[in-house]
């Protein structure tokens, strides 16, 4: 029989309240540490969130999260999607916010949340938002824009009208068919400064990035509820058999109820920014 990714041994990490801001005694070491040079962090982070700190196949590291029921939906047959997950799963997304500098959405997602892409359920500061939006869709009131002094970003198709507010960078980039290359987008935020990139959401953005190449990390939370219809969280190309399928090393992590799965996906990367010398 051929050998499989083993998921390492289930880890318990206890959530917290938004009015503890997410805090365990060992979470603050976290901010103090992860951007440093060498070192482990504090336990259980470093199980978690060791492996952002550092790209393993270039300089970059490109996490995507999505929050899903356990048949593997992230909105009923409706639409309505807030919220799958409990309070633990939302404090390890405004962690992944927290660590990384920037995070990304589809402008799909823009419009049907409005999300603020901020960091409030645990302590941190909040990074950079870009929002992909090839056609110039986003209203300019989205929430997403709202000029708190941090980086507002929007990737556009190049040629596109935009009318967004004052502050808002405006990166335009080659489209085919109406759609941006998720290596593109990646070596551009690269080029605006950007080394940790966050994959939020939507389905379609988040499946694009994973299909072409471009996650290092996939953190999956499934929440202990059953959709039984509704949006998949992943769309991927059809495969004819099962032996074709992508098979990844996993780590699966408890979070109050809730479990988290950590997907290793540096052998999938494509080459984006400054190329490791040795791996």
């Amino acid at each position: 029989m051929a050998d499989r990714p083993v998921a390492k041994p289930v880890s318990e990490i206890s959530g917290a309240s938004k009015g503890d801001h997410g805090s365990t005694p060992s979470w603050a070491s976290v901010l103090e540490t992860f951007r440093r040079a060498g070192g482990s962090l504090s336990r259980p982070w470093e199980d978690i969130f060791g492996p952002l700190r550092h790209g393993a196949i270039d300089d970059l590291v490109v996490v995507g999260q999505c929050g899903q029921s356990i048949d593997a939906r992230v909105a009923t047959a409706t639409g309505h999607s807030r919220y799958i997950n409990g309070e633990a799963g939302l404090a390890h997304l405004h962690r992944l916010r927290a660590l990384v500098d920037a995070v990304v959405i589809g402008v799909g997602t823009a419009i049907a949340d409005d999300p603020q892409l901020t960091v409030r359920r645990v302590e941190g500061p909040s990074p950079a938002r870009v929002i992909l939006d090839p056609n110039g869709r986003l209203p300019r009131h989205a929430r997403a824009l709202a000029p708190d002094g941090i980086r507002r970003l929007v990737i556009t198709a190049a040629g596109t009208p935009t009318d967004l507010p004052a502050g808002v960078e405006v990166v335009p980039l080659g489209a085919d068919g109406g759609r941006l290359a998720p290596a593109a987008i990646v070596a551009a935020l690269a080029a605006c400064g950007f080394r940790r990139i966050l994959v939020e959401g939507g389905a379609d953005t988040l499946s694009r990035f994973l299909a072409a190449g471009c996650l290092d990390r996939l953190h999956v939370l499934i929440a202990p509820i059953i959709l039984g219809a509704g949006r998949s969280s992943l769309e991927l190309p059809p495969i004819a058999r099962v032996d074709e399928a992508m098979r990844v090393p996993i780590r699966a992590h408890a979070l109050d109820g809730e479990v988290l799965l950590d997907c290793d996906l540096t052998a999938q990367r494509v080459p984006i920014g400054r190329a490791k010398a040795s791996r």
